[in-house]
């Protein structure tokens, strides 16, 4: 019986019969990276991915996202729970609580690096601990980190070796949060390896679990992203997802607002300042994504007109579902966040309405700036 070999980039079985399924590899590159003696393997998506910046779609059945997670709590292990600063309510994992039974959990802010100077860390922490504390997640520590610039990589390493005692670490989250990058910092960082994962901007890049042995014989597991269907990424075409990754901190883009006046985040949401004293807006998404100001009495005709170009991306907005309007009030000045599209600074004693494509979901917060 020929030994299963698996992409050390995704975590799946490599085949070499079905090109358009997870862990597919030509039979004759397969053949030549054995003859060469090379042990890792990488699939042809993977190759792709890191060679060339291209994606392929996989099959991947969701009930292996459920299973994954109902196999959490039979496990003794540590459980570093993931999440992205930037979309904290689109990168919660619903229900986690029950997954992970009596397992310890740490919970990581990942992405600390997008967010402006001007930002307090500390308030930051102490508002993910009440966010977890909404979903029922209690964690033993809560860090903020970035994968990409290595900040607090050394508190978490010790953090993690502190609360696994000669375990194994299961690390999990949605998609698009930067476990797989956080994991090769990892690896970079304590045995000099680089970018062994596949990382990328595309959501569910790893596909399934991969496991890197530590000293004591025990592992650390990249899991695959479990899909939150509730962020705007996967409304986005491939070329398109640059606008809401971003890559370096965030600019605020302020707006001096009289009632009635609208904002356009390019063409993937509209907010409405129904009503209100004059006041400022700050909006913090990529830096690169156009925010349009326009009346609200012309707004849909702007937005018929000028929706897939000045208004974009989307470029082909009839593949977007039709917006959906929600209408709301502050007492004090909130965060309107937007999953995975970034946030705006509300003013206080105000009406709004916000229009989103449907499915995509929104909540408000206390401000963090």
């Amino acid at each position: 019986m020929t030994e299963a070999l698996y992409c050390i980039g995704c975590g799946a079985q490599l085949q070499s019969t079905d090109p358009q399924g997870a862990g597919y590899i030509p039979a004759a590159a397969l053949a030549k990276q054995q003859a060469s003696g090379n042990e890792t393997y990488y699939c042809q998506r993977c190759f792709r991915l890191r060679h060339y910046n291209e994606i392929a779609d996989v099959a991947i059945d969701d009930d292996e996202f459920t299973r994954l997670l109902n196999s959490l709590g039979q496990k003794k292990a540590l459980i570093v729970n993931v999440v992205d600063l930037f979309d904290f309510d689109g990168s919660v994992i619903p229900g986690l609580h029950r997954f992970v039974g009596k397992n310890p959990v740490i919970l990581v802010g990942n992405k600390a690096d997008l967010l402006p100077h001007s930002v307090r860390r500390a308030r930051v922490t102490d508002w993910l601990k009440r966010q977890a504390a909404v979903q029922g997640l209690h964690p033993i520590a809560t860090l903020l980190t970035s994968a990409k610039k290595n900040f607090q990589l050394d508190e978490l390493l010790a953090t993690i070796e502190k609360y696994r005692q000669h375990g194994d670490v299961y690390v999990v989250g949605t998609t698009n949060v930067g476990k797989s990058t956080l994991i090769n910092a990892i690896i970079k960082s304590t045995v000099g390896n680089q970018d062994v994962i596949t990382t990328s901007q595309f959501p569910g890049t790893t596909l399934d679990q991969i496991q890197i042995p530590l000293a004591d014989g025990h592992d650390l597991i990249d899991t695959p992203g479990i899909i939150n269907g509730t962020q705007i990424a996967h409304l986005l075409a491939k070329d398109e997802l640059h606008y809401i990754s971003p890559q370096n901190e965030l600019k605020p883009k302020i707006f001096q607002l009289t009632p009635p006046q609208t904002l356009f985040l390019g063409g993937l949401a509209r907010l409405d300042f129904v009503s209100g004293q004059r006041a400022s807006l700050a909006v913090y998404v990529e830096n690169n994504l156009l925010v349009h100001r326009t009346k609200t009495a012309t707004a849909a005709e702007f937005y018929d007109k000028h929706a897939g170009e000045l208004l974009t991306p989307p470029a082909d907005i009839s593949k977007m579902p039709a917006f959906k309007r929600h209408t709301f009030a502050t007492k004090e000045a909130q965060d309107l966040v937007i999953a995975g599209l970034g946030w705006i600074k509300l003013s206080p004693a105000s009406h709004f309405d916000l229009y989103l494509p449907a499915g995509v979901g929104f909540s408000l917060r206390n401000p963090i700036v």
